[in-house]
Formats: C-alpha cells, structure tokens, sequence
C-alpha cells in the first residue's frame, strides 16, 4: 500500500508542477498523467482528489507557506519545492486522513527523488514548523 500511495503522490506532484509551471488545465492533465500510471482505480481516485483539493485550497497553502518559509518568497521557491510543500501542508492541515509523520516523511521522499541536493533538507524544515503549528 505504501509504494502505491507514494506512486500516486508523485503522480498528483508531477500534475501540480505541470499546472504550476505550464497553466495546463488541471483535469487534462491529471487525465493524461493517470491514463500512463498503472494505478488502481482507489490510487486514481486518491490523485483526482489530491490535485482537486490541493487547488481550491492553493491560496490558503500558500499563505501558510509564506508563514514557514519567511526566508523565501513564494515565488523564489523552485516549482517542485513548491508543490510538495502544497502536496503536505494539504494533508497535514486539510486532509488529516494521514499522520503529521507520514505526511512529512513522504514529502521528504517526493524531495529526494524530484528536488535538488537541499530540498528534503528545506521540505522537511518548513513542514516540521508546520506540523508544530497544527499540533497547537
């Protein structure tokens, strides 16, 4: 279950950072991405509803990214950085379907395998004062 829902995080991530990055249409792109993924129908659904949710609430996300990342404008933070952070803080703030653990210790997965050198390193920085927020 874990490789499936990692897979699927990293799917739902690839379609935010499309979105981000392109202006693409969020549901053409989730389609073509899902239609390649060799997900279960349940996994697929899980994606649909992360890029869904993960964009209603995307002005919200980022204020709270702002609020934990004070020494980085929203803008200077590189497009993968971004979206994991947005992927998390949903599912540590939003969802609570997940543990505050998991949630991190997956976005600091999806920012060893996609981001730079120092991304699990500030992924996990920025959703660590998060999840002490949310704990209050």
């Amino acid at each position: 279950m874990v490789g499936s829902r990692r897979k699927a995080r990293a799917i739902a991530l690839q379609a935010l950072y499309e979105i981000d990055s392109t202006k693409h249409e969020m549901e053409a792109v989730v389609n073509r991405l899902l239609a390649n993924g060799g997900l279960s129908e349940e996994n697929s659904a899980f994606v649909r509803e992360l890029v869904a949710q993960v964009m209603r609430n995307k002005e919200e996300i980022d204020r709270h990214i702002r609020n934990f990342a004070t020494a980085w404008p929203l803008e200077q933070i590189s497009v993968i950085d971004r979206n994991i952070l947005r992927l998390a803080i949903f599912e540590i703030l939003f969802d609570n379907k997940v543990s505050v653990k998991v949630a991190i210790n997956e976005a600091v997965e999806l920012a060893k395998k996609f981001g730079s050198d120092n991304s699990s390193k500030f992924v996990n920085g920025v959703l660590g004062a998060v999840s002490a927020q949310a704990q209050k």
